[in-house]
């Protein structure tokens, strides 16, 4: 589901990044192939020295579908930037990359929250991250960070995701699981 970046993966990425329903909502925007290597090369670099994390979101068959980021890592806590390829919009990927970053984020890195800046005007984002269940509406929790990311053109939504809440539920999904697979025993 999720990899380490690779050069050898720009090209399938580019291609899908440039799509017009994708490419306005990508926070590293390359506006050609050349400067989209030349971003990942950076991508990689910053990841080398620990100001921030990112991974590729791969299919079953391990191609590449689109990225998953964490942005601007201070104080054990990040921005979180996701994007795919539009022919996989609306197929699970999305929750299912985001899942294994968080346990990869909050269990394998040290991380302890990360938020989601989502543009008013992006629905399809906005709807996903209502859908998580471990996410919080954080424009009222961290109204100084609110109004922070708000001080421009582009208005946004505030998304939280704790350390705290994803192992609530996950521990809640484990438990579900557990007695569904007792009652087919039974």
């Amino acid at each position: 589901m999720l990899k380490k970046r690779e050069m050898q993966d720009c090209q399938a990425l580019y291609e899908l990044m440039v799509h017009p329903d994708v490419f306005p909502f990508v926070r590293q925007k390359a506006y050609s192939y050349d400067e989209y290597l030349f971003l990942t090369k950076q991508i990689i670099e910053e990841e080398e020295q620990g100001n921030l994390i990112s991974r590729t979101i791969v299919d079953e068959w391990g191609s590449p579908i689109g990225t998953i980021n964490l942005f601007d890592i201070q104080q054990q806590a990040g921005f979180l930037g996701t994007w795919l390829g539009k022919p996989f919009h609306g197929k699970g990927y999305n929750n299912l990359a985001k899942d294994a970053f968080f346990n990869e984020l909050f269990y394998d890195l040290n991380i302890e929250r990360v938020f989601l800046k989502i543009r008013v005007e992006n629905k399809r984002s906005n709807n996903a991250v209502r859908k998580l269940p471990y996410a919080t509406l954080a424009n009222e929790i961290h109204q100084s960070l609110y109004l922070e990311i708000n001080n421009g053109i582009d208005q946004y939504n505030l998304f939280e995701v704790s350390k705290d809440y994803f192992t609530l539920h996950s521990m809640r999904a484990t438990v579900a699981s557990n007695e569904r697979e007792h009652l087919k025993e039974a």
